[in-house]
């Protein structure tokens, strides 16, 4: 029989580590990646470890960090809650980060680099993000900055289109953070933020051109339909509730990847990212997402 003290501790790691999120790591991985001439299957592995661990490191330290902020506002989180003393937190955050750092070194010193980058600007959103007002932006800065460690492991190496293709998932990141601002200052979510959702969409009509046309407006209407339908609520009167809003757009992440990729992506990646798309709300289910 399992030991209810170890489902509770390993429950609230999984929270602190937001765990169910990680999905949409792996499908900016992929399309980064792909996106970076692909075919260096082997480097895959250390790749999706590497910046998994800096994501969950990114977690751990966003609650420590958040602590005091936390006490007062989400006291449910596993700090406040007395769930894992506050030590123990910055501990694994730390472990996190670093593990992330030597798997991403080990696939070459540009990977390293961009990692070394990455790492920063995780530190720097999680100190800042609740002083902050513009700090949405630095978080899609650390997704755009994970297609940039992606597609430097590809066979072509970093390429102009996953900069912009990381750009657009940046603005969309953007976007569903600045709705996530509602959760935790428990304020009326504004219509604006709804806008930089759309970069994806606009990228993909300016460069998808002739037999790849067709593949990127589809990707886009499955994009437009789940978005719509993840935000319908903020136009209805009544209460909202926003962690329903962007744990369904976290999960959108992945369709902002496979539109990336829409330009002759194989049926094989199509079907990694509908599998993650799956994933992420199956562990959605367990784990919350915000």
């Amino acid at each position: 029989m399992v030991n209810p003290n170890f489902i509770r501790r390993l429950r609230t790691l999984l929270i602190l580590g937001r765990v169910s999120n990680l999905p949409t790591v792996w499908s900016n991985c992929l399309a980064g990646w792909w996106l970076g001439g692909g075919e260096t299957y082997a480097k895959l592995p250390l790749l999706l470890l590497g910046t998994s661990a800096l994501y969950t490191g990114g977690m751990f330290l966003n609650d420590a960090f958040d602590a005091d902020f936390d006490r007062h506002r989400r006291p449910e989180r596993p700090v406040p809650s007395g769930a894992i003393p506050l030590g123990t937190v910055w501990s694994w955050g730390w472990a996190w980060l670093a593990l992330g750092l030597l798997c991403l070194t080990l696939l070459g010193k540009t990977t390293g680099a961009l990692a070394v980058v990455l790492a920063i600007c995780i530190v720097v959103y999680d100190a800042s993000h609740k002083a902050i007002t513009a700090s949405p932006w630095l978080m899609g800065v650390c997704r755009m900055w994970v297609y940039a460690i992606a597609a430097s492991t590809g066979a072509d190496g970093l390429s102009g289109s996953a900069l912009w293709c990381g750009v657009a998932l940046a603005f969309y990141v953007a976007g569903l953070s600045y709705v996530a601002q509602g959760e935790s200052f428990r304020k009326r979510i504004a219509y604006w933020p709804l806008v930089p959702l759309a970069a994806p969409i606009l990228l993909a009509a300016l460069i998808d051109t002739g037999e790849y046309r067709m593949p990127g407006v589809w990707l886009s209407l499955v994009l437009v339909l789940w978005v719509v339908y993840c935000t319908r609520t903020i136009f209805q009167p009544g209460e909202i509730n926003v962690s329903r809003i962007v744990s369904g757009l976290l999960a959108g992440i992945v369709f902002v990847d496979w539109l990336a990729v829409a330009p002759g992506c194989p049926h094989g990646l199509s079907f990694a990212f509908l599998a993650l798309f799956g994933t992420t709300l199956g562990l959605q289910r367990f784990v919350p997402a915000t």
